[in-house]
């Protein structure tokens, strides 16, 4: 984490005095680029477990530094950056809880890391190598109304000025088109298509204001389709791993399957009634699975 750039610590929830000291839990949020705000019941039950907890936007997303030049977002600066939150708690090992892209980050973490990861949690996690999906990992079920609203959103001419420019002069790209500009529209376009990601039916999902980072997001798709393979890495890591998916989510199965099938000892399991955010449809079911397995007991049925 570079001294003149600052990754902004969202929260921190601190165990009971006098619990048991364990290793501390780091939220990672999706996106990339997709900050979270508040803290979730999940969260809460982990610091009345013993754990001190603790979230943070990623760089360039939520109340974090912008980059004048968005080519510094890239997976490695993400990977290099929660190395440096772990420096700084002064600890050990962690233990990892992405939702989404964070389950990505954190699978480029452990690769990089394994001996500083005590346990993780791959909530809805992205795919863990782009390039093993070059016809993509699925994609939220868009309405019409959504789909049109999205379509209006992302053909606006000054969007498609900046994400054209993006590929070939990313600073070009950021001066035209500045970060609160390009962050309130990459907002617009969220919550467009927000509520296409869970079950059918289901409840509209909630909206907060933590901004998320268009050229966070942009830059570090771009640049996570050119990292290596992590696989081989991931295979000789011998990590407690708990893997979740939604029953309705959008992303492929297949996709969230190759953790289990690359972490030897990774455990699955599937939580009805959910889409990708699992947290926001079952709050119960992500609270009791994850507790339940970072405290090393028996996994209630979802």
């Amino acid at each position: 984490m570079a001294a003149a750039h600052r990754v902004a610590p969202r929260l921190r929830v601190r165990a009971r005095a006098g619990d048991q000291a364990r290793e501390p839990v780091v939220l990672l949020h999706g996106g990339p680029g997709t900050p979270a705000e508040g803290i979730s019941a999940t969260g809460r039950a982990l610091a009345a477990a013993g754990f001190d907890v603790y979230s943070y936007d990623q760089l360039g997303s939520g109340r974090s530094t912008r980059l004048d030049d968005p080519s510094g977002y890239t997976v490695a600066r993400h990977v290099a950056d929660l190395e440096a939150v772990r420096d700084r708690l002064g600890a050990g090992k962690l233990v990892l809880v992405g939702q989404s892209w964070g389950g990505s980050l954190a699978a480029q973490y452990l690769a990089a890391h394994p001996d500083r990861v005590a346990r993780a949690v791959f909530a809805s996690p992205g795919e863990l190598w782009p390039r093993a999906w070059r016809d993509g990992v699925g994609e939220p079920r868009l309405n019409r109304a959504q789909r049109d609203r999205r379509d209006d959103l992302v053909t606006s001419p000054r969007l498609l000025l900046a994400s054209a420019l993006l590929s070939v002069n990313p600073r070009a790209a950021h001066d035209f088109l500045g970060d609160a500009e390009a962050d309130r529209r990459m907002r617009e376009i969220g919550v467009a298509i927000k509520d296409a990601t869970g079950c059918p039916g289901a409840p509209p999902a909630a909206v907060h204001d933590n901004p998320p980072g268009f050229y966070a997001n942009q830059r570090t798709v771009a640049d996570f389709d050119d990292v290596p393979d992590p696989r081989p890495a991931l295979r000789a890591v011998r990590v407690p791993a708990l893997v979740l998916r939604g029953e309705c989510d959008y992303i492929k199965e297949a996709v969230t399957a190759e953790y289990t099938a690359v972490l030897a000892g990774a455990t699955l399991v599937t939580v009805p009634g959910a889409g990708h955010n699992i947290a926001a449809a079952r709050p119960d079911a992500h609270r009791d699975l994850i507790t339940a397995f970072l405290l090393d007991e028996p996994l209630p049925q979802p």
